[in-house]
């Protein structure tokens, strides 16, 4: 699984670096906030619509066969992706090609997450997460700067939109080595297994999530442990646009696409080593404190690292709040999956993750649309920062205070 995973989530890192500099960084095209937040409207409009029908396929089908034959329809939309930029199509017929490769993708990660409960002990859960869902963070920004390597090896041969229909034909090459891997899990490996398979029609989807709601009303903890998660990552996507715009319109010149994108690779990389350190803290600090207290505890280091940019905007701060940020976020996320998970049986699970998936990448989308609205095109604003920080800050003492949050006086 852990193959399968990494594999598809370097790939990944390679394919949105082509798409950010084919989008975001082309010197023909404007970056601004408003750019920005369509893109990540585009790249996640998908996994909602799929959303709901996502549990439905995983709670019924092999997910095995699911996640394989997701992978081979991945590397065929990538090829075709490459194929209309070498043809110099820029437009619509891209954009749906993308959709169908991101909504693709959902269905891959979500049956991933569904899987581990099968193939790891209870006790294990939280490192199993912080292992898997981590270490495929840190892979997608690997994968990024190979995308970038890649890309300024081809500067001096091909146009940049050719340059960037070259690596997307490389991620096409990826998936299909995901894809392969994933032949190696037997049918049954990672559930349903026979006798918990749902039946019914495929077509209950909306019916289904509707189940997913009515599960998590009977887990208090588990349901605002996704609103914490949705909140956080909502805020995570705004900072990303802030350093977007930082990095391309005002740390360096707007006329160097290629600067600009070698700074936004390195704050990203900085946030993977957050990411990391925060997944290895994660099991300690549940150990020591209880996984309810550690949530909590998290998304308020978090708000007050937010502060940082509220301050002053400089590189140095921006790389501290990608690092800060990013550490107290996947404390709360590989925790928090790791509740959910151990509040689930597993004729339920993918339907509870596609309700977790839709309500994340709503808030993520809603986070980017905020910051359009807020951020100038210089990306040079205090007020998103303390917008960010005032809305963690809130989860902290509210969404997960105590008394609602803690169960049966377990920390």
């Amino acid at each position: 699984m852990l193959r399968v995973r990494w594999t598809g989530q370097l790939t990944d890192g390679i394919f949105q670096s082509a798409l950010a500099s084919f989008v975001l960084f082309s010197p023909e095209r404007q970056a601004s906030a408003v750019n920005a937040a369509v893109a990540f409207a585009v790249v996640l409009l998908p996994y909602s619509i799929v959303g709901p029908f996502v549990g439905t396929i995983l709670d019924r089908f092999s997910r095995q066969r699911a996640i394989f034959f997701a992978n081979i329809t991945r590397a065929a939309t990538l090829v075709i992706i490459a194929l209309l930029m070498f043809n110099d199509y820029t437009g619509v017929e891209i954009t749906v090609f993308v959709l169908v490769a991101f909504g693709v993708n959902r269905l891959i990660l979500a049956g991933l997450s569904a899987g581990i409960p099968l193939v790891t002990t209870p006790h294990s859960l939280i490192s199993a997460n912080a292992i898997a869902v981590t270490g495929g963070s840190v892979w997608v920004v690997l994968g990024g700067g190979i995308g970038l390597g890649v890309r300024q090896l081809l500067d001096a041969s091909a146009s940049a939109d050719h340059a960037d229909a070259i690596i997307i034909l490389l991620g096409a090459c990826g998936f299909l080595a995901a894809a392969l891997l994933a032949g190696l899990l037997k049918k049954d490996e990672i559930g349903p297994l026979p006798h918990e398979r749902v039946r019914g029609s495929f077509t209950q989807g909306l019916r289904e999530m509707r189940d997913g709601f009515k599960f998590l009303e009977e887990h208090a903890d588990a349901a605002r442990g996704i609103a914490a998660t949705a909140i956080h990552r909502g805020g995570l996507t705004a900072f990303t646009l802030t350093a977007l715009l930082l990095e391309r319109n005002t740390f360096n010149d707007p006329a160097d696409s290629e600067a600009g994108l070698t700074g936004l690779s390195l704050t990203l990389s900085i946030a993977a080593v957050g990411f990391v350190i925060g997944a290895i803290a994660a099991p300690y600090g549940v150990r020591r404190v209880g996984r309810h207290r550690w949530m909590r505890l998290s998304i308020a280091a978090a708000s007050v690292s937010a502060l940082f940019l509220v301050f002053d905007r400089t590189p140095v701060l921006l790389a501290l709040t990608a690092f800060f940020t990013a550490l107290c976020g996947q404390s709360v996320k590989v925790t928090n999956d790791a509740l959910v998970q151990s509040k689930i049986a597993d004729v339920f699970r993918g339907r509870v993750f596609a309700v977790y998936d839709v309500l994340v990448n709503g808030a993520i989308v809603t986070g980017a649309l905020i910051a359009a609205w807020v951020l100038p095109i210089s990306g040079d604003t205090w007020v998103l920062p303390l917008m960010i920080s005032v809305a963690w800050a809130f989860v902290a003492l509210v969404v997960l205070r105590p008394k609602k949050f803690f169960l049966k006086g377990v920390a």
